[in-house]
């Protein structure tokens, strides 16, 4: 019982862990399970998930917006000069 115990109970550090890896790795079901019986008995830990996920969102929106901004002709003719120079 013990054993099973340590297996279905995470500490807050290793929620937080595993709710960082879920944004951009597949857990596993062992992961999902021990993270879903966390989160049920946690509020802060379910607060970070929505925290870390709108971080997420809000930094996918700024690299996003920077590559948008980047002038593709300019950057090619940068590119045939500095080649010609050379």
């Amino acid at each position: 019982m013990k054993k099973l115990m340590q297996i279905l109970f995470l500490s807050c550090l290793k929620a937080t862990e595993l709710i960082e890896k879920k944004l951009h790795f597949k857990l596993s079901y062992t992961e999902k399970l021990q993270l879903k019986v966390h989160k049920m008995m946690c509020d802060a830990c379910r607060m970070y998930e929505k925290q870390s996920g709108l971080l997420e969102k809000g930094i996918e929106q700024q690299q996003k917006e920077e590559l948008e901004e980047i002038d593709i002709e300019k950057l090619k003719k940068e590119i045939h000069l500095h080649l010609h120079h050379h």
